[in-house]
């Protein structure tokens, strides 16, 4: 489609289009392109993980913000068989006849094995991924140019927005054709496989499927959208960025994941049946089982006893101590508290009957899931200093101020905070961002507004 045409339709804020102007502007300019030939932009946003986060991976159900931060992706054909990825001061080429028939675990091995270049798995990964699961033939290569405002290791999903963006800008070039649910399933596949991120696949469907100012409802069993919900008027989101770094890859998640996965097949030898999610456990029935689930167990007995744990993208190592027992809970929980989240936000459709004194109860009682949810990510051990003390500030400024709730988005460990305010509490979201920085030493940045993911978007075409 037109510039025009694209730009109208990436959000509904003049400042999101804007941002899309100036991205379309470098683009004309770079001097990776060649003159003359047509160029591709793709755009996905970014998303705040407002209730579900890691419970992704044992079916819960999420609720997804698709921010105004996003990350687009231009790319222009190549009659070499050679894929150039620039980003930033980043450049990585690599010979696409050589990538593409790697099978995934040696694709994995190819990207690991240089971590400075690394970062290019999240968009390679795509080629290679179209090819071994649609047969995609890949005549010619590719020049493609990464611009984003979606910040990395931030807990806002850079790397699913670059993924996303990446295989939209890929399929509408190379004339490849996917339904939308389809290509975030690819790229999930994308990061666990080649990129080695055991991700769950919230962050991809977002960044694919969301809609401009909508909670994304997601049961992710795999992958089915529910709903989209509005935000009732008179209440907000917001996003503050802790300042440390997480990512999907890391240790922490790494062993809460597989915990989880331990307790699923724990549960299954209690119950002697099959269970095809561990979000479908009912928290009553967890409960009755609840002291026979080790409270933690080493690898090295897991492995003797159950022989492994069904998820294809961990592996239990004998000599790790997992927690057992509040990983297993935890999606168990969230399930429900998603769902009641979800009730609530329901319950409020009727906005214009809404009194003030009514969305102040209903926003209070939202809140109370996100800090139950946000503790339940610590006593995983997926919290951290910076973004307890976020929650902290948020709980003092509480709903007298018109901060209703915050907890940690995402993988944990780190990251960013989702906070539900009302609508004029923007300057006491900066104001408790500024609190941070000052305690911190860490400029806190605070994520606003919200914009279209990347199947509303479209592409864009352009000719240099």
């Amino acid at each position: 489609m037109t510039a025009d045409t694209w730009l109208a339709r990436v959000g509904a804020s003049d400042a999101v289009r804007r941002d899309a102007q100036a991205v379309l502007a470098r683009v004309a300019h770079t001097d990776l392109f060649t003159p003359g030939k047509d160029i591709t932009v793709a755009r996905a946003p970014g998303r705040l993980d407002v209730m579900g986060g890691i419970a992704d991976y044992s079916g819960s159900l999420v609720l997804e913000w698709p921010l105004a931060d996003a990350t687009f992706v231009a790319l222009q054909r190549d009659s070499r068989p050679m894929l150039t990825i620039v980003s930033g001061p980043r450049r990585t080429q690599v010979a696409l006849p050589a990538l593409v028939p790697l099978d995934y675990g040696d694709a994995r091995t190819f990207f690991a094995a240089d971590p400075a270049s690394h970062w290019a798995a999240y968009v390679a990964g795509a080629f290679i991924v179209l090819a071994h699961e649609e047969r995609v033939e890949f005549a010619e290569g590719a020049r493609i140019l990464v611009i984003s405002t979606v910040p990395e290791g931030r807990g806002v999903s850079s790397s699913a927005a670059l993924e996303v963006a990446a295989m939209m800008a890929i399929c509408a070039a190379y004339g490849v054709t996917l339904e939308p649910r389809q290509l975030a399933l690819l790229c999930q596949k994308a990061e666990n496989l080649i990129a080695g991120a055991p991700c769950g696949v919230m962050d991809q469907m977002t960044a694919a499927l969301g809609e401009s100012g909508r909670l994304l409802a997601l049961l992710c069993q795999p992958a089915e959208v529910q709903c989209r919900l509005e935000l009732p008027r008179g209440l907000g989101l917001w996003g503050i960025d802790s300042g440390i770094r997480h990512t999907v890859g890391g240790a922490d998640y790494n062993t809460v994941r597989t915990a989880a996965f331990m307790g699923h097949r724990i549960l299954e030898d209690l119950t002697g049946r099959r269970l095809d999610y561990l979000a479908n456990v009912a928290p009553a029935e967890f409960e009755s089982l609840a002291d026979r689930v080790p409270d933690r167990l080493t690898g090295r007995m897991f492995l003797d006893r159950y022989h492994g744990a069904r998820d294809e993208v961990t592996t239990v190592d004998s000599e790790r101590v997992y927690p057992v027992r509040v990983a297993t809970a935890h999606p168990i929980y969230e399930h429900a508290r998603v769902r009641e989240f979800a009730k609530q936000l329901s319950t409020l459709e009727d906005q214009d009957s809404c009194t003030t004194q009514s969305l102040g109860r209903s926003a209070e009682r939202l809140g109370a899931l996100m800090y139950a949810s946000h503790a339940s990510y610590s006593a995983c051990g997926l919290g951290s200093d910076g973004t307890d003390a976020l929650v902290t500030f948020a709980r003092r400024a509480g709903p007298a101020c018109g901060v209703y709730g915050a907890k940690i988005t995402g993988g944990g460990s780190g990251g960013s905070v989702a906070i539900l305010g009302g609508t004029d509490a923007s300057p006491l979201v900066h104001t408790i961002a500024a609190q941070y920085a000052r305690r911190s030493g860490y400029a806190a940045r605070v994520f606003g507004g919200s914009s279209s993911g990347a199947v509303a978007c479209g592409v864009c075409n352009l000719t240099m």
